[in-house]
């Protein structure tokens, strides 16, 4: 794959084709979105004693898989394979089948998903109650999210910083001596400080929560904390699914194939798997790697190139949450990323030198070649090659050179690629559709189209909270969510006052640029919670560390109680309004002792288990300290 890389993929960074119609937005969605839905776990880079340690070997030792690189394709230094660990195999599959009695039986290894898959928005709440614990801020009574206790951006809000037992894996604060790390932002998906297009969009929808959590409250004043955070997450996770399958998924696909392989909502669909499938979030999703722009751009509020904040190459900004920081805060970065052009994947420029020669991860002092990392990942996992994934899709196999060169007009590509592979049935998956020629109107190739559309409809018809399910929303909310777009949250939430209707087209400024008046939003009307004012009932009662709702069952008034987590009910669930008032007193909250549940204890074995108002902390003793799911002692 070192060789493919220099002959076929890479492109010097001073070529690079603009996108004719679609902004760098455009892929920042993308690349967000994809945080969303997937994350490989990786084999740990600590390994026991006697193991391989993989940035010393070129030895293929589990779970290292180092990429060999040929004799033309090796730095000065000379090292003849870049690094690579394995992604950790799913609990009995693979070599640790052998811990499940019979090896004989082959039991191939599988990869498994660190995250949530459906689009819900788990990039600001994450995929765990236990992060989803650090990312709320639970003194507000608005439901707000944690933000950044001391910097603000113009008085608006940045991602707080990762707590300080977190490993600092960022670049640290310029100017300050002696600091290699320093700590990267705490957001509900670990790769939010990336790059700066990621963490500005984390960023961006940060803020939209807490906008969203404050209005909610004034216009429904007697909702808890709880029970407001919870509607902004709602409708927080209803507009990521929005603005990708209604703006951005038909603009991969192209309106064609967005019809054949997603197709109008029909409803939830209990057959439908939403799971991610591996060739999606290992080879079809990664096409966006070719469409990343070398530069990260900042521009002023005129739009120009920013006098103090000059363009940053790629490599420049990898994990560096000073790049936002100390970099004039938000609006320079999104300002770059409406205004300026997307990269666009041409079939001999595919992927830049920001990618394959200086993409770097901090923990470690190589850098690494980020298209070689997708051909090994593919090889990692197992996934077959471009012929069969192109049969799956009922697509016709490519047997020979002709045949190539009609999914891949370039000539000069489909002959490097031959020369490499020698058979199409070798090409990995990744490089033969990255290199199809794209559909009308899209950014994709038919077999990319097949395996992203066919994710996409899973992702939705399997999501019993999709926004569109009848008992989700009430029909007013969901009109109103459907005014709602990517312009408006940017209008909302950040310093900008013109933005272009379609945050995805690229726009010149200031003539395809609107006013923020002029871009429509959504009424939150639609989410007031009214109560008749000419009963015996009146205004309900609120419960100390519960909530109610208030409903109405055959014409009958019905208040239903619940009690926070933690906390167990006392007393009438359910009240009704008869003609004396409420039928029953409002039951009681009580603290359970989840300490006492024998069955299923909280804390792990190894610690000890304290009580606490509405929940429990396990201790562990010296030198012991709590691992990441907060029950166990390492």
């Amino acid at each position: 794959s070192g060789r493919l890389t220099r002959h076929v993929i890479q492109v010097s960074n001073e070529v690079v084709t603009d996108d004719d119609r679609y902004s760098d937005l455009l892929m920042a969605w993308g690349q967000y979105i994809d945080h969303d839905i997937t994350f490989t776990p990786q084999a740990p880079a600590k390994l026991p004693s006697g193991r391989a340690d993989c940035q010393m070997t070129c030895e293929n030792q589990n779970p290292c898989f180092p990429i060999q690189l040929p004799e033309e394709a090796r730095p000065a230094a000379g090292a003849a394979c870049l690094p690579f660990y394995r992604s950790s195999a799913a609990c009995g599959t693979g070599d640790q089948g052998a811990l499940f009695g019979n090896l004989s039986v082959a039991n191939p290894r599988q990869q498994m998903n660190g995250l949530t898959s459906f689009l819900d928005a788990s990039t600001v709440y994450g995929s765990s109650p236990a992060l989803e614990r650090q990312l709320r801020n639970w003194t507000s009574a608005e439901g707000l999210l944690r933000v950044h206790a001391r910097l603000r951006d113009s008085g608006r809000a940045y991602l707080p910083f990762a707590p300080p037992r977190a490993p600092a894996a960022c670049a640290p604060e310029p100017g300050i001596p002696g600091e290699t790390r320093g700590p990267c932002f705490l957001a509900g998906d670990g790769r939010a400080s990336e790059v700066p297009s990621l963490t500005a969009l984390h960023t961006l929808w940060l803020r939209e929560h807490n906008r969203l959590a404050a209005a909610l409250k004034t216009l429904n004043a007697h909702w808890s904390a709880d029970a407001v955070y919870q509607e902004a997450r709602k409708v927080v996770g209803a507009l990521h699914q929005i603005i990708t399958l209604r703006d951005y998924i038909p603009r991969i696909l192209g309106p064609e194939a967005f019809q054949q392989y997603v197709g109008p909502y029909e409803g939830y669909d209990s057959t439908a798997n939403p799971t991610v499938s591996n060739v999606f979030s290992t080879a079809a999703f990664r096409f966006g790697h070719a469409t990343i722009h070398p530069m990260v751009r900042r521009l002023d509020a005129s739009f120009q190139e920013h006098p103090d904040l000059p363009g940053l190459w790629l490599h420049e900004a990898f994990f560096s949450p000073w790049t936002l920081l100390r970099g004039g805060g938000l609006d320079p970065l999104i300002r770059g990323l409406l205004a300026r052009p997307a990269k666009l994947q041409v079939q001999d420029q595919l992927m830049n030198e920001e990618l394959t020669e200086r993409l770097f991860v901090l923990s470690n002092s190589s850098t690494l070649d980020l298209a070689s990392i997708n051909l090994q990942r593919g090889r990692d996992h197992g996934l077959p090659g471009y012929n069969e994934w192109r049969e799956f899709c009922g697509l016709p196999r490519l047997e020979t050179p002709a045949d190539l060169s009609t999914a891949i007009a370039s000539r000069s590509v489909a002959d490097k690629i031959l020369g490499l592979y020698k058979h199409p049935d070798n090409i990995d998956v990744w490089l033969g559709g990255l290199a199809e020629n794209f559909l009308p109107r899209a950014r994709t190739g038919p077999l990319f189209a097949c395996l992203i559309g066919k994710q996409m409809k899973a992702l939705r018809d399997g999501d019993w909270f999709w926004w569109e399910n009848s008992h989700i929303f009430t029909d007013a909310q969901r009109r109103e969510l459907e005014k709602h777009s990517l312009s408006r949250v940017i209008c909302d939430n950040t310093g900008l006052t013109r933005v272009p209707v379609d945050a995805f087209q690229v726009g010149k400024f200031p003539e395809d640029f609107e006013s923020c008046d002029s871009i429509p939003g959504m009424n939150l009307e639609a989410w007031r919670e009214t109560f008749p004012q000419d009963d015996k009932c009146g205004f309900p009662e609120s419960v100390e560390n519960g909530d109610f709702v208030h409903c109405e069952e055959s014409g009958r008034r019905v208040l239903v109680y619940s009690c926070r987590h933690g906390y167990e009910l006392q007393g009438q669930e359910q009240l009704t309004c008869t003609q004396e008032g409420w039928d029953f007193q409002p039951p009681l909250c009580k603290d359970v002792n989840e300490c006492a549940d024998g069955a299923h204890p909280p804390c792990h074995a190894s610690a000890r288990c304290r009580n606490t108002k509405g929940g429990f902390q396990c201790l562990c003793a010296d030198p012991y300290e709590l691992g990441d799911d907060g029950r166990t002692c390492i």
